[in-house]
């Protein structure tokens, strides 16, 4: 609610909120345990849970409900969030309202832009027609900004009048203070008790904005000249609080999204192509991604670092023992299909790519690369003993299938259960389980095959290599 709101009025709508979520509680009723799925029901008014300090116009809202998986009716977080929205309706005059019925792992809402720049009054207006823009897109909702509209103030402002007098506006708001708050006289020892002497307008002449107006402007000159005549007020409000950024105010609009509905990708895409003609139009404005956003900006930055070193590692743990410099990236060509495979995986089971497929991918890379190395290992050693090639190529696939095909099959098994889980708390390890599970499957069909191809072919070019550097030589 607005910053003042008082207690009983906020309390009025927590209590609207939780007449709505009862009502949830006793809509949803288990038909295997004749109990509700919602078990509890928790209201908190003076604080949201993130400040110590009471603030009479906030207030939170819970609601705990049974887990998905040992309950018979099958309704998610999020449909039990929207319908517990459509029962409370609007509430008048709240300036932020949001819903949350997911587990969110990320930082901040998932769409957060932080707008940022040094008139104040300018970003709050651009702030407003941002979220104009966003409440035209469909699936889309609980959109709000960080910009709070604090108590009324009086704001003065001086005339020309007054500078043709010497009055400056440090002047002016000094004598107004003194006049109404207080000049300090003198203080006075009594006992153990420091007496502050204060002087201002007595209590009557305190009380209404006509005081003001009627009160002297002492000029520097020492003539005293009527308020009204040198300044004017302004009653305005004033933000509760400014948050500041590279020494630039800001800020935030956040939204919430249905993630059944809208694509992230087409929507941040679209709403960039808008930001960015909307901000050409006003330079004092410049904007970021922030919260879920910036995070996986980060982290997509970090994995992609993290990637190359992976790389430069398994290259360099390969060629030391195989005192060879070319031999590694036979091992390390599977590396492509076993993320194939776990891109068919997600494929395969409906799920969508997410920043924890990406984090398994990663997880695969020194994975698959064992079924490889195990059979170049087994060529090596076949060669050192004199062996045909070819006759050590085609022995490597039967004699090292069993082992490779076993290690396979046991880490798929091993991950199948975390790919099937139902509980809510597993559900962000369920991609990381498809990208290792499938990835490692596809990519040791790959390697039984292509490995073998590999070896031979390397081994050619090295003969032609040779051939052509002793005709250089000659």
């Amino acid at each position: 609610m607005p910053i003042g709101t008082p207690f009983e009025v906020t309390r009025s709508h927590a209590d609207r909120m939780v007449a709505a979520a009862e009502r949830l509680q006793a809509k949803y009723i288990d038909p295997a345990t004749n109990a509700s799925i919602v078990t509890a029901i928790f209201c908190s008014v003076g604080s949201t849970g993130g400040s110590a300090n009471p603030q009479s116009h906030v207030a939170q809202v819970l609601f705990q409900v049974v887990p998905p998986e040992i309950r018979s009716i099958k309704i998610s977080g999020q449909d039990l969030a929207k319908e517990w929205r459509q029962m409370i309706g609007s509430i008048p005059g709240a300036e932020q309202l949001s819903f949350v019925g997911e587990l969110r792992r990320g930082r901040g809402m998932p769409l957060d832009i932080e707008f940022k720049g040094h008139d104040y009054a300018a970003l709050a207006e651009f702030a407003r027609s941002f979220e104009d823009r966003l409440a035209t897109y469909p699936g889309v909702f609980d959109i709000s900004d960080s910009h709070e509209a604090g108590k009324q103030e009086l704001q003065l402002n001086i005339k020309p009048e007054a500078e043709l007098l010497g009055i400056t506006l440090d002047d002016l708001a000094r004598q107004v203070q003194q006049a109404f708050l207080g000049l300090e006289a003198q203080r006075i020892q009594r006992g153990r008790d420091d007496v502050r002497v204060v002087v201002r307008y007595p209590a009557t002449e305190r009380r209404s904005l006509a005081s003001l107006n009627q009160m002297h402007i002492r000029a520097p000159s020492g003539i005293e000249v009527p308020f009204a005549d040198v300044a004017t007020v302004d009653v305005l409000r004033s933000p509760a609080s400014i948050k500041r950024a590279d020494r630039f105010r800001t800020v935030n609009v956040t939204a919430d999204i249905n993630a059944k509905t809208v694509r992230m990708d087409t929507l941040r895409s679209d709403l960039e192509e808008w930001l960015q003609e909307a901000t050409d139009s006003r330079p004092g404005i410049q904007y970021r991604w922030k919260g879920q956003a910036q995070e996986q900006a980060e982290s997509f930055a970090n994995i992609a670092s993290g990637i190359l070193l992976i790389l430069i590692g398994i290259y360099s743990m390969l060629a030391i023992p195989f005192r060879s410099y070319t031999q590694p990236f036979i091992v390390m060509a599977v590396i492509p299909f076993g993320l194939l495979g776990a891109l068919l995986g997600h494929m395969a089971m409906g799920i969508d790519l997410t920043l924890n497929s990406l984090l398994g991918m990663v997880a695969l890379i020194g994975i698959v690369v064992n079924d490889s190395l195990v059979l170049v290992d087994f060529i090596n050693r076949g060669r050192l003993a004199g062996a045909d090639l070819i006759d050590v190529v085609t022995r490597a696939g039967t004699r090292r299938f069993r082992p490779i095909l076993l290690t396979s099959l046991t880490t798929f098994a091993g991950l199948c259960p975390l790919m099937i889980a139902s509980n809510v708390q597993a559900q962000f390890l369920v991609p990381m389980a498809v990208s290792m599970g499938f990835g490692v499957l596809f990519a040791t069909f790959i390697t039984l095959f292509f490995v073998p191809i590999n070896y031979l072919v390397l081994d050619d070019m090295g003969r032609l290599f040779e051939k052509f550097k002793a005709e250089i030589t000659v």
